[in-house]
């Protein structure tokens, strides 16, 4: 029997409403950073032989070439369904049509006479794509990462990925397949954060990039974060937490449906939530009861029954208070199934992805209908967003004045600069302003001598 309890959102105090509302605690040991720090230092320090250290401790692997050649990559490929060859082509289709969409444009706006001032993009040089492997490997999550690096021309992208079981180089071939429909050749069999590592500092094999993307287990979000704290490493895509959903249905909703999105979440992990806002306290209770009913079907139903321990079911007034505390909550994943799915999504302030009606199920994000599912969690919505084909350039500005320009914002610059008391920033305009007054008055001089004078 699952045992859901349904809170009354009217019945609950202000303490009351933040304990329903919060988040699974994330089970990181006090000793983590300490851990993932010393598996940094390591790899900084012995590169390779610290990634076949870890590949043995971590994953089993007794012995561990780290690349994957172009050979091994073609012999994967055997092993690849038909099937499922035409369902990674369809979904790399339409996750570039829709990030095709997004190419950036560079502006150049004159903001004063003689003041040009442009905004340029270009693609990062190097980026590292993290692809969790173990039991639930990603392909869709190549996709998300390849394509957008692909569309905006990064020079060179490096996929990491575990180690496959029994073999150094069991990838699964849906990987490697979608790895090459994105263009990536250069893929290492490395996982866990000794991977974050090689790529942030780089080895004699896998040289450093300069962003890294892709979700991954406590460590390698650990990873993430340390080496992007580090000037001297790489950046991070994103604050990553567990997968999470919130779904926003009234009476008029296939209590089915509903079911089967919660599942679809929380088979993710333990630490997955699921949580369900509605103003119809029928439909709560006819969800509970499908979902225990469909749990019997699922492989990964004792993974979705712990996660299901600390789902969140609220009895609403309304279907507009529903979405006040959705905004509260700030979701990864926000599923509307109503009869008024508009005029609600107007409403909706903070979510990193949303899915409108009652055929736009969560998967169809995670996987074919070409919006991006590397996502903020944990709240994070609130202020960052989902990965886009911008998250794989970098912006720069371009200013150029003449001479006229410099006459007429000189001045000003002078001004705020003394102001701050930045005396050699006020200067750097002085000197060139004197030097355009001197000219300007050598040259009236040289005007006002007649044409027949004689020297």
């Amino acid at each position: 029997m699952l045992e859901v309890r349904i809170s009354r959102w009217a019945e609950l105090d202000e303490s009351g409403k933040k304990r329903v509302l919060s988040r699974p605690n994330l089970k990181n040991s006090a000793d983590l950073p300490e851990q993932v720090g010393t598996i940094i230092k390591a790899v900084r320090n012995t590169g390779d032989k610290a990634l076949r250290f870890y590949s043995q401790k971590f994953d089993n692997v007794d012995s561990n070439d780290i690349v994957l050649t172009d050979a091994q990559q073609q012999q994967l490929l055997l092993k690849l369904s038909e099937e499922r060859r035409k369902a990674i082509d369809l979904a790399y289709q339409n996750i570039r049509k829709f990030h095709a969409a997004q190419l950036p444009k560079d502006i150049s706006v004159e903001t004063t006479p003689g003041v040009v001032c442009e905004l340029k993009h270009a693609p990062l040089e190097a980026v590292g794509l993290y692809i969790p492997g173990g039991s639930a490997p990603l392909p869709s999550t190549v996709l998300m990462l390849g394509v957008p690096a692909q569309l905006a021309g990064c020079r060179r992208v490096v996929l990491v990925t575990p180690p496959g079981q029994p073999l150094a180089g069991d990838i699964a071939p849906e990987i490697i397949y979608a790895a090459q429909l994105c263009g990536i050749r250069e893929i290492y069999t490395v996982g866990g954060a000794q991977a974050i590592a090689a790529l942030a500092y780089g080895t004699d094999t896998i040289a450093k990039v300069d962003k890294i993307y892709g979700p991954g287990n406590r460590y390698v979000t650990e990873a993430k974060q340390q080496v992007s704290r580090d000037p001297m490493a790489a950046a991070i895509d994103m604050p990553a937490g567990p997968s999470e959903v919130l779904v926003i249905a009234d009476e008029t909703a296939t209590a089915s449906f509903v079911a089967a999105d919660l599942l679809s979440q929380a088979e993710h992990g333990v630490d997955s939530q699921v949580v369900l806002l509605s103003d119809s306290e029928k439909l709560l209770k006819s969800v509970v009861a499908l979902m225990e009913d469909q749990l019997l079907v699922l492989p990964r139903a004792i993974i979705a029954k712990k996660a299901i321990d600390h789902s969140r079911f609220i009895v609403t007034e309304s279907m507009a208070q529903a979405v006040e505390i959705s905004n509260l909550y700030a979701p990864e994943h926000l599923i509307l199934q109503t009869k008024q799915d508009d005029a609600l999504l107007g409403k909706v302030r903070n979510a990193a992805s949303i899915f409108v009606g009652p055929w736009t199920p969560e998967s169809a994000g995670d996987y074919a209908s070409g919006t991006n599912h590397v996502l903020p969690t944990y709240g994070f919505s609130r202020n960052h967003s989902s990965l886009s084909l911008l998250d794989f350039y970098r912006r720069y500005t371009v200013q150029t004045a003449t001479a006229k320009g410099l006459q007429a914002i000189g001045p000003a610059i002078v001004t705020l600069a003394t102001a701050e008391g930045l005396m050699a920033h006020a200067n750097a305009v002085k000197i060139r302003l004197k030097a355009l007054e001197k000219r300007l008055q050598e040259q009236e001089e040289f005007a006002a001598v007649p044409d027949d004078f004689n020297l």
